[in-house]
């Protein structure tokens, strides 16, 4: 069974004992989630979708860990006009690990 949950704008395909790297979340570690915006369910036979998300469903998990991803290097650069920006950025991320996908 899996379902695709929304957050933070993306998409992510969520499996009960799977863990998921979402944008970063206000949850502590420890503490419990739940995605209330599921997009679809599979049960292996059947497929629900929501127009646009399931009033019923809920997937639950908890927060394992708060990050931040590598470093990218953003390099702005105009030839002969003596101009260059350099700029880094690191993106704060959430994992999570599913617990439980519930759908009635």
């Amino acid at each position: 069974m899996y379902a695709i949950i929304s957050s933070g704008g993306k998409q992510y395909k969520a499996q009960a004992g799977n863990t998921i790297r979402v944008e970063k979340l206000s949850n502590a570690v420890g503490e419990e989630v739940s995605f209330t915006e599921v997009l679809m369910v599979s049960d292996g036979d059947s497929v629900t979708i929501g127009q646009p998300i399931l009033a019923n469903a809920i997937v639950r998990g908890f927060v394992v860990e708060q990050g931040k991803d590598k470093k990218i290097i953003v390099f702005k650069f105009k030839r002969r006009k003596k101009y260059r920006r350099k700029q880094g950025h690191r993106q704060l991320f959430t994992t999570v690990r599913i617990d439980s996908i519930e759908c009635s």
